[in-house]
């Protein structure tokens, strides 16, 4: 594993914690948890690496909402 691995690991889980945080009320963690995953899937390699903090969160938070959404909440 390389430093930029563990970097993204590092904000990966911070970006679900936060996110799990702040939708607890209405999405379980999993939920949560893919939805980081999949949005961090999607920008690495396609942004700079230090500005994933910022888009990942921004990305997540908006599937996140946009899932709420579909279910009604």
């Amino acid at each position: 594993m390389t430093v930029h691995d563990r970097r993204a690991d590092d904000i990966t889980d911070e970006v679900r914690q936060w996110l799990s945080r702040e939708f607890a009320a209405s999405l379980p963690e999993s939920a949560v948890d893919d939805i980081v995953r999949s949005a961090h899937a999607d920008l690495d390699g396609q942004i700079r690496p230090d500005a994933m903090g910022e888009m990942l969160h921004r990305l997540a938070r908006f599937r996140v909402l946009r899932a709420l959404n579909a279910r009604g909440l």
